[in-house]
């Protein structure tokens, strides 16, 4: 009995001690701290863009984007994401023409291939934007993809 007593405290204790650490190192607000407000309530595209810092993105063909010509349902479009301009560190999106066009940004350690692949929503025929990060610079292209029956409420 007295050694189960014991396993107990020494539980409870640890159990204590974790909650005391838990509670000032996984703060649900430090996981947000990365969260633009601006950028994702942004109504077009540029100001989105502004938001993050990326307005001055210039133009390349190192960016591939694969996505259907036509979609016929804007409910799930596939695009597919591909940046061959070394030390890419991130590749953000936008639907230009979607209620809040920043999609999110997805980014990569040294090393990793920056490959994006996601299921969009497009309510109406739009450009998807890609927006990469590389060395310190943006670079950006876009593709036009149309719609033949909205996927948000269509």
């Amino acid at each position: 009995m007295q050694q189960s007593r014991r396993s107990v405290v020494r539980a409870g204790g640890a159990l204590a001690l974790f909650a005391a650490l838990g509670g000032a190192l996984l703060r649900p607000g430090r996981a947000l701290a990365a969260w633009n407000k601006s950028a994702f309530e942004a109504k077009s595209a540029v100001d989105a863009m502004r938001a993050l810092g990326m307005a001055n993105a210039e133009e390349s063909k190192d960016i591939e984007i694969r996505a259907p010509d036509i979609a016929e349902n804007g409910a799930v479009v596939p695009i597919d994401i591909t940046s061959n301009i070394p030390g890419t560190t991130s590749i953000s999106v936008f639907l230009e023409k979607n209620p809040f066009p920043y999609t999110g940004t997805f980014d990569f350690a040294a090393g990793a291939m920056p490959f994006v692949h996601l299921r969009a929503k497009l309510g109406e025929s739009t450009p998807v934007r890609v927006v990469v990060a590389a060395v310190g610079k943006f670079y950006t292209t876009a593709k036009e993809v149309k719609v033949t029956i909205g996927g948000c409420g269509g």
